[in-house]
């Protein structure tokens, strides 16, 4: 994506679809890639996967996985998987970032955030096709109509499959966003990495995930 593509979307004289990567045999690469490693970890995890969703029906009432409507490549929508940790099931036109001290965690929540293991259920979106290993952070639909009206380039994050992990995420910007420029900060990282992509550059993220976010993540609540 140059300098002038990105001008014409935020013209709207172009579609997104222009932007992502048509190329067959790149596309299908890479879903191979990202469906070999999801259904391999899949494999290995089963029986974690099985006991957290277990912990989770026994710790509080409701279901052991959480779904909610999230944007994806060129603004399409589907439903993400996230093991459930907190009280209530949002999925609407107000979502409330999740907050320090959070009344709405349930006692098993936090440590499933903490560890990033309520992320592990994404891993069937990347089965379907609905998300790549590696890309932007999918928000809550509310997120996006909220932030897209404040930040001009922010749409353009949606030319590529969103991602489990992503270069913003390994550069530290995670977790809540606060004030709008915590938002914009992300959406710079997420557009460099639309740009920069390539299968050497997911290998390099989320190697660093594994090696350094997963374990410390402070910032999860």
């Amino acid at each position: 994506m140059d300098a002038t593509e990105r001008e014409l979307v935020n013209r709207g004289e172009v579609d997104l679809a222009r932007m992502a990567d048509l190329s067959d045999t790149r596309t299908a690469l890479r879903y191979c890639f990202d469906a070999f490693i999801a259904a391999v970890i899949l494999v290995l995890l089963a029986p974690l996967l099985a006991i957290v969703a277990l912990l989770i029906r026994l710790d509080s009432r409701g279901p052991a996985l959480f779904l909610q409507t999230r944007t994806g490549l060129n603004g399409g929508t589907f439903l993400i998987y996230k093991f459930r940790t907190m009280n209530v099931q949002e999925d609407s036109a107000v979502v409330r970032q999740a907050q320090r001290g959070d009344a709405r965690m349930t006692r098993l929540g936090a440590f499933l955030r903490k560890t990033s293991l309520d992320e592990l259920p994404q891993l069937l979106n990347v089965l379907r096709g609905d998300m790549a290993l590696v890309g932007p952070r999918p928000h809550a639909l509310a997120h996006d109509n909220h932030y897209g009206a404040l930040i001009s380039t922010y749409r353009q994050r949606f030319a590529v499959r969103p991602g489990i992990t992503g270069w913003a995420q390994i550069n530290g910007s995670r977790g809540a966003t606060p004030e709008v420029a915590d938002m914009q900060r992300r959406i710079e990282l997420d557009l460099w990495y639309v740009e920069n992509r390539s299968l050497a550059l997911d290998i390099r993220i989320l190697l660093v995930t594994a090696l350094h976010i997963l374990p410390h993540r402070s910032d999860a609540y």
